[in-house]
């Protein structure tokens, strides 16, 4: 059956769904609600869809041969986490994941309480009461704190404990010209692409068997995180990587230093390390073909992303990066173009259909 799609080129239902995905809290260990919808949406689909022990989510596509393909796009984002509940109700809290701490200032909060949803507020001292000096500090996150309206510590660990994540209260906004701005485009976004690619390849399902995986813990991977154990379990020959990058377009960037990247001018696909060469060079030519706009981008070093726990994942995976311009990053109002999201959706489908049993991914 073939998808309805609206002006922009994106199936309006998949759209509802990435705004239900977007408004879904899931910080980094905590990913389990946000991943419950993306396998409820798999299972339209998908010939199987399962969870393993670290939170990883998979739906697969049975193909009639090879080769293992893997997309892959991680669930988490950045949040804090409760640390401390003093004797008057107000709360410590620390980050899960890499934060400017001078976002926190003036904002509302969603703690996953243990029965449900909490809503806080985080404080600091008013301007009018600091000293000249503390007017021009920066603010840490231990001279900030949680308010939850409880008079005691006893009332607020009826409702709070130690350990507690939550997210800043910010739910999807859509602006003109098709942007969507969310508190967790980096990287809900991945996930919902990965699944979305296979959504369009189940219209007509390739030889290739393909995995899409909602990978875990992304954002406070030093070891690996879920992108690690996954790969490790299905050994694919080949896996495409969905993230985002720093958009450019907006005043006080310099390009020459950090390339030219602008919501709606396509994904940007990544070139040097852990990334193949040969993967590199399919999604060039399955853009062209499909004349999808696309940047190519530099990454002489690492690229930060589930790339490198996948690249070298058990004997080594043939790698590619694809992430889409995201303005605003590590912020309550991160922003995408929707077009680009389908336009990375519509190239991971054309990388798969371009594959063949027989292609080969040693460098020769």
């Amino acid at each position: 059956m073939g998808h309805r799609w609206s002006m922009l080129g994106v199936n309006p239902d998949s759209l509802a769904f990435l705004k239900r995905l977007l408004d879904t809290p899931g910080p980094s260990s905590f990913e389990a609600a946000p991943a419950r919808a993306w396998r409820a949406e798999a299972e339209k689909f998908a010939d199987a869809v399962e969870a393993d022990v670290s939170g990883n989510s998979f739906a697969r596509l049975d193909g009639s041969g090879g080769p293992r393909v893997m997309f892959a796009g991680h669930i988490d984002e950045i949040g804090i986490m409760v640390t401390h509940v003093d004797d008057d109700g107000y709360l410590s809290f620390d980050t899960i994941g890499g934060w400017d701490y001078q976002v926190f200032v003036g904002q509302r909060v969603i703690l996953l309480g243990r029965s449900g949803q909490v809503t806080g507020v985080v404080g600091k001292k008013a301007i009018h009461l600091m000293e000249r000096e503390e007017r021009e500090k920066v603010s840490k996150v231990e001279d900030l704190w949680i308010d939850i309206g409880a008079p005691s510590r006893a009332e607020a660990e009826a409702r709070i404990r130690i350990g507690d994540p939550g997210v800043l209260s910010a739910g999807v906004l859509e602006f003109p010209n098709g942007r969507l701005v969310s508190r967790c485009i980096d990287n809900r976004i991945g996930a919902y692409v990965v699944l979305e690619a296979l959504r369009l390849l189940s219209d007509n399902p390739p030889a290739a068997t393909v995995t899409a995986v909602a990978t875990t813990r992304e954002e406070i991977a030093a070891t690996g995180g879920g992108a690690r154990s996954s790969a490790s379990r299905l050994e694919p020959d080949v896996a495409i990587v969905i993230d985002v990058t720093h958009a450019t377009d907006y005043p006080g960037i310099d390009k020459r230093r950090h390339g030219d990247y602008r919501l709606g001018g396509g994904p940007a696909i990544s070139r040097g390390a852990s990334v193949s060469e040969i993967v590199f060079e399919l999604l060039i030519e399955a853009a062209e073909a499909e004349q999808i706009p696309y940047k190519i981008e530099a990454a002489s070093r690492d690229t930060h992303t589930d790339a490198e726990a996948i690249f070298n994942a058990h004997r080594g995976v043939a790698t590619g990066l694809v992430s889409v311009p995201n303005r605003y990053m590590h912020s309550p109002n991160e922003m995408v173009a929707i077009e680009d999201l389908d336009r990375t959706a519509r190239l991971l489908a054309a990388f798969v259909r371009r594959l063949r049993p027989d292609t080969s991914f040693v460098p020769q």
